[in-house]
C-alpha cells in the first residue's frame, strides 16, 4: 500500500483472538489487526487492495472519519497518498 501511495502509514498491531458469528456458527480465530492511514479519496482503492489480497471472504474493513488532527500530520498524509503521474 505504501509503494502504491494508498496509505501514508500502516500499523500492524499485536495478534489477538477474535470471536464472531459467521454463517450461523460462532468462530474463534487468531487475527492481526492493521490500521491503514489514508485519505477519504483513496478509500475505494484501499478497499480493492485489501479485498484482492485478504484470505477472508468478508474481511473487516471499516473507515473512521478524521474529524480533527494535527494539521501538519494531515497535510503530510494528504501528500503521501497523492497519486503520481
Amino acid at each position: 500500500m505504501l509503494e502504491a501511495r494508498l496509505a501514508g502509514c500502516v500499523n500492524v498491531l499485536s495478534p489477538c483472538q477474535s470471536f464472531y458469528r459467521w454463517q450461523g456458527a460462532v468462530n474463534e480465530d487468531g487475527e492481526i489487526p492493521v490500521i491503514i492511514k489514508t485519505t477519504a479519496e483513496r478509500y475505494d482503492q484501499v478497499e480493492r487492495f485489501v479485498r484482492d489480497r485478504h484470505p477472508y471472504e468478508l474481511p473487516e474493513l471499516v473507515a473512521i472519519d478524521i474529524t480533527r488532527g494535527l494539521p501538519e500530520y494531515l497535510a503530510w498524509l494528504a501528500t503521501e497518498t497523492q497519486e503520481t503521474a
